[in-house]
């Protein structure tokens, strides 16, 4: 579990420092996008699985819906970075909303086959 932690706490600090670097260089223009998007994997990956593990002792069930979680996690990222990047950059793109179908569509696929699962182990 302190490694799934970790991973994400990686990511949440590349994202940080990433969207520091990339704001310093973009002549004083910000994006919240961009300033924090290092909040997705620090609030969607990292606090829940401390959370998890630390009050109920257990690791996040199943490889499938960690994968999926993870995944959701990296697109939402990913579509954070590109809107701020598009922002700060002035324009904006219709292909953007792409993220955040995906994104969720892999969150919500997670939780329904943690909830599959959970049901066929109770059978």
């Amino acid at each position: 579990m302190a490694k799934q932690s970790l991973k994400y706490l990686a990511a949440s600090l590349f994202l940080a420092v990433f969207g520091l670097i990339y704001e310093h260089f973009s002549h004083e223009v910000y994006s919240y996008y961009m300033m924090y998007a290092f909040l997705l994997p620090l609030a969607g990956g990292a606090l829940p699985t401390l959370l998890l593990a630390l009050y109920s002792g257990e690791t996040f069930p199943g490889w499938l819906p960690q994968q999926l979680w993870a995944t959701g996690i990296a697109a939402l990222s990913i579509g954070c970075i590109f809107a701020g990047v598009l922002e700060i950059y002035g324009t904006t793109h219709y292909l953007l909303r792409i993220y955040w179908i995906v994104g969720a569509a892999f969150l919500i696929t997670a939780i329904g086959t943690l909830f599959s699962r959970s049901y066929q182990l109770q059978k």
